[in-house]
Parts: structure tokens; C-alpha cells; sequence
């Protein structure tokens, strides 16, 4: 029997703690609908009247997660992390059931590829990831930090000297530093798109992306 399309702004987060709990409710507040699911009754009262639907279900249990239609949708979340039997056992489990799009939470990077293996296309580290960001805001003049890859990022640090009452083409930053300055922000404004013709002041704020060690070098010359 042909399988149905599946429901592509439906959305099951299996698993209701810190992690999983928050996120379903920032998906409520971007008008997905969220179905989600957690083996603890408590928990899951929690949420009853944040979230579209909520079940109480072992979700390692393939006849329960069919039950609920996790199967029809384009995309869930394993938000497990504690229980690493249950995290891996349900990822699996979803895979086997045919989601396209499977994002799972590890709580370290060997539990992060036994996820992959098992049929997760995305895997987070919050702790991890969290913990790189915070080192990189205490230990420099990054303001905020953002890695996409492994070897890319964007940063938010203030102007440096040597760019003040310069236009980008002139400071010449791309070609010393080997960044891209993409937005800039006077105080009191909003942030705009920067062009090569933008004049940099003392008290900007720069978002400025290239390789992570590079936008690094940069932020830390500032």
C-alpha cells in the first residue's frame, strides 16, 4: 500500500524535558502544530494546555507512536536524554517508520553517532554546544557567537579601531583578516545590511562571518 504523504507543519517531540519541553513550545509560538509525548503523566499534564496534542506513551512502542500518526509526519524530535536506551531505541524506531526529517538530541558525541547510525539526520548537543558558545562570550570580545559548520561562524563584536570612520572598502577587513562584515548596527538603530561602501563609527556593533578560527582572530583584535 502506498505510503501517505506526510504532514509536512506537524511536528512530534518525544520527550518532554528541559530540552524537548521548551522546544515544543517555541514551535507552538511558530504556528507548528506539536504533538507531544512523554512516558511520565506528570510531564505531559504539564504541557496539555501548551501544546496541539499530548499523549502519554512509551515511544519505544511502534504500535503506540502509529496510534498517535508520528508516522505521517514530515518531522519529530527526540528530545530524550537521560534514558539513552530510549533515545537511541526511538530513533531507531522512527526511522523504521519512514520519518523524513529526524532530529535527536545527545548527550555526548559517542551517543551522537550511535544516533546517526541508527537513522537520526540531525543530532544536537545542547550542553556541548552551549558550553563552546558561553567560553567563546567569557574569554574574548565576542558578543555573541554562532558556529554553522565545524569551520564556519558569525560573530557580533564591537567595530575595531583601525575600521573607525572608514568605509569597509577602505579598512580593507575581508582582505587582512579574511572575514566578511555582512551587517552593522549604530547605537539606537536597527541593524542594516553592510555594503562595501558602509562607513564604520566608533560604538558599532559588527555580525561578521567567515572561517571560525578567522572570525575569532578578528573579534579578539577588536
Amino acid at each position: 500500500m502506498a505510503r501517505k504523504p506526510a504532514v509536512s507543519n506537524r511536528i512530534a517531540v518525544l520527550g518532554l524535558g528541559r530540552f524537548g519541553g521548551s522546544l515544543a513550545v517555541e514551535l507552538m509560538r511558530l504556528d507548528w502544530e506539536v504533538v507531544g509525548i512523554d512516558s511520565d503523566p506528570q510531564v505531559v499534564q504539564t504541557y496539555a494546555d501548551q501544546l496541539t496534542h499530548t499523549a502519554t506513551a512509551n515511544t519505544t512502542d511502534e504500535i503506540a507512536l502509529r496510534q498517535l500518526g508520528v508516522h505521517d509526519m514530515a518531522h519529530a524530535v527526540v528530545g530524550i536524554g537521560t534514558d539513552l536506551e530510549a533515545s537511541i531505541l526511538t530513533t531507531g524506531l522512527l526511522a523504521d517508520l519512514g520519518v523524513p526529517n529526524i532530529w535527536a538530541k545527545a548527550v555526548n558525541r559517542q551517543h551522537a553517532r550511535i544516533l546517526e547510525r541508527v537513522g537520526a539526520h540531525h543530532v544536537v548537543l545542547p550542553e556541548h554546544e552551549m558550553g563552546e558558545r558561553v567560553a567563546h562570550l567569557v574569554t574574548g570580545q565576542i558578543l555573541n557567537f554562532i558556529e554553522f559548520e565545524e569551520d564556519y561562524a558569525l560573530v557580533k563584536t564591537r567595530a575595531p579601531e583601525e575600521a573607525i570612520d572608514k568605509t569597509l572598502a577602505d579598512s580593507a577587513l575581508r582582505a587582512k583578516y579574511g572575514v566578511t562584515v555582512v551587517s552593522i548596527k549604530r547605537p539606537g538603530e536597527d541593524f542594516t545590511y553592510a555594503t562595501a561602501n558602509t562607513t564604520v563609527y566608533a560604538g558599532d556593533i559588527l555580525i561578521v562571518a567567515g572561517k571560525t578560527r578567522q572570525v575569532e582572530a578578528f573579534a579578539n583584535r577588536t
